[in-house]
């Protein structure tokens, strides 16, 4: 008995412990969101993109981004867009005759130089990429004064667990206050569209209980980006409960692939393994292995398509619910872990150079030991199926990133 009291007050204590971060998230949304701000006006790069961009042939652009080519297709706009993910969705939807217009607002998180050449990979293909910001509503409702999307992909957020300890705020501006910005205009929308949006396997947190699966817990979040990632789940889940939004949650696991995104374990791994320095190999306090599922971009990328065909319509009609809303939440992983010091191994032999390893002891940074992703409920549900093991994966990042980078000379930044 005193263990099961145990139990609950520990439960009872961390459901109060997310509820405050939950009160706290909604303040800061109110904070970064307040018109009185002086230098909001200013120096809000989207704001700026609307007043010099709106117009007849701005207008006539984004149409025909998001004009359907084929016969049964869909009209999304892509949150995000320029990002790792929502390149490699927008290049796949647009490739099947869907209408595809991005957003997106090219922050300096990374090297802004590559989120440009994905945006020039993608004008190639036709879709246009407005520069904006998802907290900027009245963008985003001209956006849908403009074009009746049936879709929207909410890849748009604050990423990385390290940066969280030194930028917080900008997660909470993000991940929260972007996502209700955004959910804001799409419960008004007339036709509600139906929305697939990025959570992350960060959810699961200190869970101990592998390979995880969308039932465990998911309350005991180990760093401010997994905190808002749920933050965002339970907005969903309060959107698509009063106002009707059709939504579905994917919780990613570790994304790889060309055109990645630099800050990736193996992206700066193979920068610096290029450039003769040491990398640092994670290991836990008691000697434990440092394992993550790593997920090649393709299998992301039919997982991110196979949740917008299976989504069903939004229920609601101008801000008001008329029935009940499908709700979901899938993991999308590879279901192999794999450790990360295997990872370097890969590398070596495809890079042909041999790594300085630095084997440290795992920063108190937010960063878990190990994630695995039980996978059943996609594949019942989505087909999902991914079908790329590492050393596939890797292989053809290499070849990209040599290609790119020329052999890793124009890598410095």
């Amino acid at each position: 008995m005193k263990h099961i009291s145990k139990q609950r007050v520990y439960s009872s204590l961390a459901k109060i412990a997310f509820w405050s971060f939950m009160f706290l998230g909604l303040i800061f949304i109110f904070f970064f969101r307040s018109p009185s701000s002086s230098s909001s006006a200013t120096s809000d790069p989207s704001r700026r993109s609307l007043r010099t961009l709106a117009g007849p042939a701005w207008e006539k652009r984004v149409r025909a981004s998001a004009r359907i080519r084929s016969r049964n297709g869909i009209s999304v706009l892509v949150t995000g867009a320029a990002g790792f993910v929502g390149t490699h969705v927008s290049a796949a939807l647009k490739r099947r005759g869907d209408g595809v217009l991005g957003l997106d607002n090219f922050n300096h998180y990374y090297d802004p130089s590559l989120k440009l050449a994905r945006q020039a990979l993608l004008e190639r293909s036709g879709v246009y990429i407005v520069e904006g910001d998802i907290n900027d509503e009245k963008l985003l409702r001209k956006l849908f004064d403009i074009v009746a999307f049936t879709h929207v992909m909410h890849l748009a957020a604050q990423a990385g667990v390290r940066y969280a300890m030194e930028n917080p705020s900008s997660y909470v501006h993000s991940n929260i206050a972007g996502l209700v910005s955004l959910l804001e205009v799409c419960k008004s929308a007339n036709p509600q569209p139906a929305i697939v949006w990025a959570s992350s396997s960060s959810v699961y947190g200190l869970n101990t209980k592998v390979p995880f699966s969308e039932k465990d817990r998911s309350d005991q979040p180990a760093s401010l980006y997994a905190a808002t990632k749920k933050a965002g789940e339970e907005i969903a889940h309060t959107y698509n409960h009063i106002y009707g939004l059709s939504l579905t949650g994917l919780r990613f696991f570790t994304v790889y692939g060309p055109w990645g995104r630099p800050d990736m374990a193996y992206f700066f791994f193979t920068k610096d393994i290029l450039k003769g320095k040491s990398i640092p190999i994670f290991e836990a306090s008691d000697h434990g292995t440092v394992a993550r599922d790593f997920t090649y971009i393709d299998d992301i990328v039919k997982g991110c398509l196979a949740a917008l065909d299976t989504a069903e319509k939004s229920t609601g009609s101008g801000g008001k619910k008329r029935g009940a809303a499908q709700l979901r939440v899938f993991n999308l992983g590879n279901t192999s872990p794999v450790p990360v010091s295997d990872l370097v191994s890969i590398l070596e032999k495809l890079l042909k150079v041999k790594a300085k390893r630095s084997i440290m002891k795992m920063p108190r940074n937010g960063d878990v030991q190990f994630t695995h992703a039980n996978i059943s409920y996609a594949q019942r549900e989505l087909g999902y199926k991914p079908t790329t093991d590492l050393q596939t994966g890797l292989k053809k990042f290499v070849r990209w990133y040599l290609s790119y980078y020329g052999g890793g000379k124009k890598s410095d930044q």
